[in-house]
């Protein structure tokens, strides 16, 4: 899955296959709910009432990308080109140069749904952003700063560069793509105002390294920890003692804003619903009070100590690949600022689970003090008053088209929330 809406669909496909459903009839009651085919809940209720509390392992399943604008198309210098608006806090120098796939959800005029996938397959084409020659980038570009080397509005795709036949008509080089798109997938110039068009690496997820220990790929962050919740909340075979939920969100990478993000209600509506599961009135009372009493990991990265920039961590309170899932405390930035903290007694607690069912874990902060930092959804759901702590996979690269984790801290992220699941 490389957007949102393919891990929606791939967790809803391989959740209905192990019993869950939108209307749980058996018991454990396995339960699943999405909500608009970017974020989706699974949950199995438990045998205690969940006004006195909930398990809840919260990941994200945005990735920093390139978006297309909603009119993208255009010509130039005889080359037909797709304007784009970046998604995230990506480094934007690299993604040019490297060959890019096409996903999309586009809806047509007449109201019908098109999902689209180009650049995947070996058979597809791919497409690319150009960079500048070093011959030419001096003044351009080798002047200036990293971060300003790259402009946002240059960002543009590489789609074609045949004309259209008729020497007549104007803008022939954008008007031979229109004409490729509506053979064979009966679009118009004009549905790109109503589709949402994500353009991401066409790079293959691989083994790195020559003893094959680490994973690279794109999107690590934050589905390797998805992945690890999907397959923790999946692997329970019988009902646990506390009502389990799996909660896979959209819109992180830009501040959980939008109905599909962290800010929404969507999290109530679901214990809501596993309420009535219960046969528990979903009061507004319950509804606090099962919020407030539930325990929760936010499942997200953190940065490992990458071997060529070492200087901008702490080493005795950074995270390492092969070390174990990482914990962390606090996230925010400078004086812990937009930070959720989470409280030593949470803390002692996860670390006695843990020890207790030998999960190899380490506990780290993002970076040295001042140096920068960031932020997850943590602090968006402990307003619920629920403990709440940061607990994922460690990466090298972290927003970049090609994260590095560790296999062995993915195992141990998935034994981490299988434990918390259980305990």
């Amino acid at each position: 899955a490389r957007t949102e809406r393919e891990a929606v669909r791939e967790i809803v496909s391989l959740a209905k296959a192990k019993g869950f459903s939108e209307s749980p009839s058996k018991t454990p009651a396995k339960y699943l709910r999405f909500n608009r085919e970017k974020s989706v809940a699974l949950a199995i209720v438990g045998s205690k009432p969940l006004i006195e509390g909930f398990r809840i392992v919260i990941s994200h399943i945005d990735a920093p990308r390139l978006d297309l604008k909603q009119n993208p198309l255009y010509e130039d210098v005889d080359l037909a080109l797709l304007r784009t608006h970046y998604y995230g806090g990506i480094k934007k120098y690299q993604w040019v140069a490297i060959p890019l796939a096409i996903h999309g959800t586009i809806i047509k005029k007449d109201g019908s749904k098109l999902n689209l996938v180009i650049g995947e397959e070996e058979s597809d084409p791919v497409f690319t952003i150009c960079d500048l020659l070093p011959h030419l980038s001096h003044k351009t570009q080798d002047m200036k700063r990293l971060r300003e080397a790259i402009v946002g509005e240059k960002l543009t795709i590489l789609v074609g560069s045949i004309p259209f036949p008729d020497e007549e008509a104007k803008e022939r080089f954008k008007l031979n793509i229109l004409e490729i798109l509506n053979k064979r997938w009966g679009l118009v110039e004009e549905d790109f105002l109503s589709a949402e068009i994500e353009v991401v690496p066409a790079f293959k997820t691989r083994d790195v390294g020559f003893d094959e220990s680490l994973i690279g790929g794109y999107g690590q962050d934050d589905r390797v920890c998805a992945y690890c919740t999907l397959q923790a909340i999946l692997s329970l075979r019988k009902q646990p003692e506390w009502t389990t939920i799996a909660l896979f969100l959209d819109k992180e990478e830009i501040g959980s804003d939008g109905n599909t993000g962290a800010k929404s209600t969507f999290l109530e509506l679901v214990v809501s619903d596993l309420l009535r599961v219960q046969k528990l009135k979903p009061t507004s009372e319950a509804l606090r009070q099962a919020l407030f009493n539930a325990k929760a990991l936010s499942a997200d990265v953190n940065g490992a100590i990458n071997p060529n920039y070492q200087d901008v961590h702490e080493k005795q309170n950074a995270a390492r690949l092969g070390y174990g899932v990482c914990v962390t405390k606090f996230t925010g930035s400078g004086g812990k600022y937009d930070a959720n903290d989470a409280s030593a007694e949470y803390v002692g607690e996860i670390r006695k689970l843990f020890n207790e069912h030998d999960v190899i874990w380490q506990m780290a902060e993002l970076g040295k003090v001042d140096e920068g930092g960031g932020g997850t959804i943590a602090k968006y759901l402990a307003k619920y008053g629920m403990d709440m702590i940061d607990c994922g996979t460690a990466l090298v690269g972290m927003h970049s088209p090609f994260e590095v984790s560790s296999k062995m801290d993915v195992y141990e992220t998935y034994k981490a929330y299988k434990v918390f699941y259980l305990g």
